[in-house]
């Protein structure tokens, strides 16, 4: 099994995935928004137990995750979101939820510096909530009534991410000090220059692509 980013090829795959398996589906636009928009954020999960019998064959995609940044969060604090997670049927129970929505919340907070994932999920969905809140630590912020297109309400949950802020820190002071260390030794010459320096990403509309998505597109029809 191979995880990876979602590329824009992948997104008829995904789609036919998320119609497959969930009542809330989405245009391709939408899914090329957010490949366009956050291309270090959603991740596939392809079967290669079985590789293809041509170039031009489509990979095997059996699950995905598809997230964003919050443009223009209403509490001020940069934060993600899971638009959607799903992983058919035949490959469920191997753990792949878990390593898509790990490998999202780590870029999140890698590259975009967010303090805390959200997503929405439906109260009678008990696998997904067993998934997000004894597996992956979220926690319930509110219930959001009738937020489905059935009418029905939705748990509005919440997980910290600063676990991978602290070891992205972690990991900037360790090449740090190596760069000091290695600056020392005789015939090394000067300190190292092309240290990783943290620099601001323009997300969402701001790279241009805004009118790729419709407004209501990014919430269920009340």
């Amino acid at each position: 099994m191979d995880i990876r980013l979602l590329r824009s090829s992948d997104i008829p795959h995904v789609q036919q995935a998320n119609i497959t398996n969930l009542p809330e589906n989405y245009f391709c636009k939408y899914y090329l928004y957010h490949a366009l928009s956050w291309p270090q954020l959603s991740y596939v999960a392809v079967d290669v137990s079985r590789p293809p019998k041509s170039p031009y064959d489509p990979p095997k995609i059996v699950g995905y995750v598809l997230a964003k940044m919050e443009e223009e969060p209403t509490d001020g604090v940069q934060h993600g979101h899971i638009t959607s997670l799903s992983v058919m049927r035949t490959h469920r129970r191997l753990g792949l939820a878990e390593k898509l929505m790990k490998q999202s919340q780590r870029a999140m907070a890698e590259t975009y510096g967010a303090h805390y994932v959200s997503l929405h999920v439906r109260v009678s969905n008990h696998a997904a909530l067993h998934l997000y809140r004894d597996t992956l630590g979220f926690t319930n912020d509110k219930v959001e009534a009738k937020y489905y297109a059935d009418g029905e309400d939705a748990y509005s949950m919440k997980m910290d991410l600063s676990k991978y802020r602290l070891q992205l820190e972690d990991s900037e002071e360790d090449d740090d000090a190596m760069d000091v260390g290695s600056a020392g030794k005789k015939g090394d010459g000067e300190p190292k220059k092309d240290g990783k320096k943290k620099r601001k990403v323009k997300v969402g509309r701001g790279l241009g692509v805004g009118d790729l998505v419709e407004r209501n597109e990014s919430k269920p029809a009340s």
